[in-house]
């Protein structure tokens, strides 16, 4: 997408989820990098408190699973920087634990926030970027976005959500000059498995001890000692926004690079053992 000048901004970004945290690395990079930031997140105190105050940021109160909350700051966004480039939905929280021990209301709590949130800060944001016919839609997925993982099925099954979401705008909004990315990182050094971040299903079934069991554990020794570096996270998004042709998918860290990999192989194996039957089920020619 090419540089835009909007009083004096390169381009105005709306990031969800901005208050800390990944989003606020982003926001950080953004504003860094010459470009306005419309900061959304529950509490704008404490967006201020993090990003300071400045000309180039607008800090919105913003509860995703409300649509007529993020009508309202999208509406503030283009009032205040007459545009928005970059929509940026980070806005999440996971849930650990087997799909059994994971309860219906952890459950429609997550999916209200990581898809149907999402899709009403879309919804709330696409008709300017329609109008402009310029844009970029970034939805943060995660590894576990292109392969579930016992532990965390509930909360890859809310990614894969994404991820269909996103290949469908990519689809829709590059006729009308909009990019659409599905971003998915691995395990980066950040706060995502603190308790502020992730919720740990309270019941544990001892059957599946060495499967989700082993995963709760594992989780713990992980926590602030994951192998990604979110300050090159959020770097590598400028770049991703400067990019001319931005990629419909864009794993971020080795060990997304290596789950992808090895998923890719594991289907092209099943499926051509399967093949026959597979293709036994069309009608006789």
């Amino acid at each position: 997408m090419a540089a835009i000048q909007q009083g004096g901004f390169k381009r105005v970004w709306f990031i969800t989820g901005a208050s800390r945290g990944i989003g606020a690395l982003i926001a950080e990079a953004a504003l860094a990098d010459g470009n306005a930031v419309v900061a959304a997140g529950r509490n704008a105190a404490a967006i201020v408190e993090r990003l300071g105050e400045s000309a180039a940021l607008l800090p919105v109160a913003l509860d995703v699973t409300d649509e007529s909350q993020a009508r309202a700051a999208a509406q503030a966004a283009i009032e205040k920087f007459g545009r928005i480039d970059v929509l940026v939905n980070n806005a999440g929280f996971g849930l650990l634990g087997a799909v059994e021990e994971s309860t219906d209301k952890d459950a429609r709590r997550m999916y209200d926030t990581n898809v149907f949130g999402l899709l009403n800060v879309t919804r709330a944001v696409l008709p300017a970027m329609r109008a402009q016919r310029s844009g970029h839609v970034i939805n943060i997925s995660s590894i576990g976005g292109y392969r579930a993982a016992a532990g965390f099925g509930v909360y890859s099954s809310t990614k894969f959500a994404v991820e269909g979401i996103t290949e469908a705008l990519h689809a829709e909004l590059k006729p009308l000059g909009i990019h659409a990315t599905v971003v998915e990182p691995g395990y980066f050094r950040t706060d995502f498995l603190d308790a502020s971040s992730l919720l740990v299903a309270p019941d544990v079934i001892d059957d599946y001890a060495e499967t989700s069991g082993a995963v709760r554990h594992k989780a713990t020794q992980l926590n602030h000692n994951q192998p990604g570096d979110p300050v090159k996270l959020a770097a590598a998004m400028i770049k991703l926004v400067d990019a001319n042709d931005p990629p419909v998918r864009l794993p971020l860290g080795t060990d997304t690079l290596a789950a992808i990999a090895a998923k890719n192989a594991y289907v092209e194996q099943e499926t051509a053992a399967w093949r026959e039957l597979s293709a036994s089920t069309d009608f006789a020619a």
